[in-house]
């Protein structure tokens, strides 16, 4: 079964990975912050082993992106994403795991301070 990971940050300003912008996480103990990205190392790695990492990707900064629309018949470009957006998508994780209880143990260990992770099937 194919997951989706959503990783949704608000760092200020933008940069990956995003938790070293998040004053969340910069509160933390140094020690504390150094076992998070350890934790996180090794969930990547664990993935890889077991083969259940499809891909993932880091996105740029949301002022350089633009929104497409449909309006008057037409379509249009504008600046992105929405003024109101306080949490924006910075990257997302595919993995293919055996049931929603392992993708949802998986995504448990991508939300760090300061951050929201969702998990959403992918359409088959």
């Amino acid at each position: 079964m194919k997951y989706v990971i959503l990783i949704h940050s608000n760092p200020q300003p933008w940069g990956h990975p995003t938790s070293d912008f998040l004053a969340e996480h910069q509160a933390l103990p140094e020690q504390e912050r150094k076992a998070l990205e350890a934790d996180f190392e090794t969930v990547l790695k664990d993935l890889s082993e077991r083969g259940e990492l499809v891909g993932g990707q880091a996105l740029g900064d949301p002022a350089d992106a633009r929104l497409i629309h449909y309006e008057g018949g037409r379509r249009k470009v504008t600046d992105g994403p929405y003024a109101e957006t306080v949490e924006h998508f910075a990257g997302f994780f595919l993995i293919d795991v055996a049931s929603q209880d392992r993708a949802e143990e998986v995504a448990l260990k991508f939300a760090g301070p300061g951050e929201t992770v969702e998990l959403r099937p992918v359409a088959e």
